[in-house]
């Protein structure tokens, strides 16, 4: 058994099938902050991440507890009592993909009316800039971060498959081309973390709208939604090539090791770190992207690289829990704590182990490897 076989395995049998669904051991954030018990995002990457190593292979146990995760925040109406629609938080859609492959193997009701809400009380009320894209939350207006592309964007694709809605199809990639055009900056290649339409935000530059840095995880976040979105509608869209600009660009800020650094575009800054969870998004849309036919070899290589970096450097599998190291805990702009945007600021969030921002993308990466080109 290979290290990454041993750790995939250990993270199934003693992190996520024991874990409490209102109190998963992987809900970092949860934990250190003493929330309740909610629909979120952390979660539901852990539980599609579970989804995916169902598919690879057919252990039955990973389904069950999927469902059960699932039935612990879904009512039978398709409801979720703990969310809010009318918070337009982009992060609430994302369980929205597991309640699609859900209702697809089991055929239960309540999973299809679960994606039906989401889209009639969020997705067609969700505000948008004046260009057409999303506003991130309704806390954050006038606002689009690129993580809220994987957030909403294959949740509005496997939809506008399943009802044959065209436009829809357009939506999506009409609003992926518009954060390129808006976010992507042209020296790097890479995406900056915050766009405010109003160029009012004291975080935002007053002519551009732009944050001030550019960090690893939304950009890893962007990577996913392409490749994902690539998957669901299969055809050669134009976005195929985002993706593989994106996945070339980062390739470029790999340290020798495989790396990425939390500050990609500056390496030797000091107090800069190399970045689990980020790391492990462009590994898992690399290898995605090469099984879809969309990069080479060479952006392959570099995706496994940075999976055997990650497993070889940042994860202890000496005990019954693997330890993933270097994750950061949380990384946005404005809010209560009136986070800046600045370097300083994305290297004063905690860095800690085991969240499901790492370990998730982590098995998702694992489960591309599996899978045959």
């Amino acid at each position: 058994m290979t290290k990454a076989e041993s750790i995939a395995e250990k993270y199934t049998e003693a992190f996520i099938l024991p874990s409490d669904p209102l109190r998963p051991m992987w809900n970092m954030e949860s934990i250190i902050c003493g929330k309740p018990p909610r629909w979120n995002y952390v979660d539901n990457c852990m539980i599609t991440a579970v989804l995916m190593m169902y598919d690879i292979n057919e252990n039955s146990r990973l389904l069950d507890y999927a469902i059960k995760f699932t039935d612990a925040y879904v009512d039978d109406d398709g409801s979720i009592p703990t969310m809010n629609y009318a918070d337009y938080n982009l992060d609430n859609i994302n369980g929205g993909k597991n309640l699609f492959r859900l209702w697809s193997i089991t055929g239960e009701e309540k999973y299809r009316l679960g994606f039906e809400k989401l889209w009639n009380e969020q997705i067609i009320r969700q505000p948008r800039l004046p260009s057409g894209n999303f506003w991130h939350k309704a806390i954050y207006p006038n606002q689009v971060w690129p993580d809220g592309a994987y957030m909403a964007l294959p949740f509005m694709a496997e939809y506008a498959k399943l009802h044959d809605l065209r436009g829809v199809i357009e939506d999506v990639q009409r609003q992926l081309t518009d954060i390129r055009k808006i976010m992507r900056d042209p020296v790097t290649g890479l995406y900056y973390h915050g766009y405010d339409d109003t160029n009012t935000m004291f975080w935002a530059d007053r002519i551009t709208g732009l944050s001030k840095e550019i960090w690893l995880r939304s950009n890893g976040w962007l990577c996913a939604a392409l490749a994902d979105v690539c998957e669901i509608l299969t055809e050669k869209i134009p976005i195929r090539n985002q993706l593989k600009e994106l996945l070339t660009a980062l390739s470029g800020y790999c340290t020798d090791e495989g790396m990425l650094m939390q500050l990609p575009a500056y390496p030797s800054l000091k107090g800069n770190y190399p970045e689990t969870s980020g790391t492990l998004l462009f590994a898992y849309s690399a290898l995605k992207a090469y099984r879809l036919g969309i990069c080479g070899e060479n952006i392959r290589q570099s995706g496994l690289k940075a999976f055997e970096a990650v497993t070889n450097g940042y994860i202890d599998n000496s005990g019954d829990v693997p330890v993933m190291h270097n994750i950061c805990l949380v990384g946005g702009l404005g809010g209560e704590s009136g986070r800046d945007g600045s370097a300083e600021y994305y290297l004063s969030e905690k860095v800690i182990e085991n969240d499901g921002k790492g370990v998730a993308p982590y098995l998702m990466t694992y489960t591309e490897l599996m899978k045959k080109v």
